[in-house]
């Protein structure tokens, strides 16, 4: 019976007798020796092994100064039950030495709940003005729809920072601290603000509805949702130079309410080099890979000069032959 189905399956096929339907084309088929087994793992070491060291002694060199500011600079009208208004004054800060400025706080925006709440579509083109049924309870409001809805666009960080050098303002760029990729690709430059942080809870800062979302570089930088609780933002970039131990103040204003979850906020001043701001995880996985492949290395080296196996050599293997006269 299988023999009848299999002729009435391929009764009706006809299979060309060619190199490639009999799989004889010429391939590579290389053969992995100790020799070239111990070349991968050298080079690999020899290339990974000064990159990491390049990138921790960068990463070295980075000066940091990090001042948690929201114990320091409590607002006036803040009090136990948590309530604190959004136009909060709060007294100076005073730190030394700056380069880029970031701030972060400890933050739990991977929650998915909290992810999901954003509308791509509304975000990228007007035609998807409506496009908000991912983005409640920020979704509508009596007099249309929320552009940009959601709680991640609510939520907008809105601390303000300046910063003054010997009694003189220094100017925070916030020239290219946006991906390009999202200004041109996820941040239309026809969908304007519409509705943004009109209903009676406010979460954070506004955005001025004269301005596209293209150009709203704070708003494009809070969207990038952080994997993890405690991340960075890119505040913005001081673009003048700077001599070492000069002081600079830093007036705040408290604005965004972390007290009510627990959150914690810091203000990071930081230089930067090639690799960008102090990070040594970076180096240490280069010399770590590095290291692991140039230990495995020496360890074939070592087994294939005192025990080297003989190749295409089948002579140690022992043939004998059972009372049956079979091969064993």
């Amino acid at each position: 019976m299988l023999s009848e189905w299999w002729v009435l399956r391929t009764s009706g096929l006809s299979f060309s007798n060619s190199r490639f339907t009999q799989q004889e084309l010429p391939a590579c088929k290389p053969i992995l020796t100790p020799g070239w087994v111990i070349t991968a793992f050298v080079l690999v070491a020899i290339i990974f092994i000064p990159i990491g060291l390049a990138s921790l002694f960068a990463s070295e060199h980075v000066v940091e100064i990090v001042d948690r500011y929201d114990k320091s600079c409590i607002p006036s009208n803040y009090s136990n039950n948590h309530k604190l208004s959004h136009q909060a004054m709060v007294p100076p800060s005073c730190l030394i030495l700056v380069g880029h400025l970031r701030s972060g706080q400890e933050y739990h925006s991977a929650e998915p709940r909290y992810v999901k709440s954003r509308s791509d579509n509304q975000l990228r083109s007007r035609a998807y003005e409506f496009d908000v049924e991912d983005c409640e309870p920020e979704a509508k409001t009596d007099k249309g729809p929320i552009v940009p809805c959601g709680l991640i666009a609510w939520s907008l960080f809105n601390d303000t920072y300046g910063f003054m050098l010997q009694n003189k303002s220094l100017q925070v760029s916030k020239k290219d601290i946006a991906w390009k990729s999202d200004q041109r690709h996820k941040f239309g430059s026809d969908v304007y603000p519409k509705n943004f942080q009109s209903g009676g809870l406010i979460g954070g800062a506004k955005l001025n509805e004269s301005i596209p979302l293209s150009n709203q570089v704070d708003l494009i930088v809070w969207m990038r949702t952080a994997a993890l609780p405690t991340f960075r933002k890119l505040y913005g970039k001081i673009e003048v130079d700077l001599e070492a131990n000069q002081n600079i103040t830093v007036v705040i204003q408290n604005n965004y309410n972390t007290y009510s979850f627990g959150g914690k906020k810091k203000l990071v001043l930081s230089t930067t080099s090639w690799i960008g701001g102090k990070n040594d995880f970076l180096g240490i996985a280069y010399l770590t890979v590095g290291g692991l492949c140039l230990f495995l290395a020496m360890s074939f080296i070592v087994l294939y000069v005192v025990k080297p196996r003989p190749l295409g050599d089948p002579s140690y293997l022992s043939w004998n032959r059972n009372p049956a006269g079979h091969l064993n």
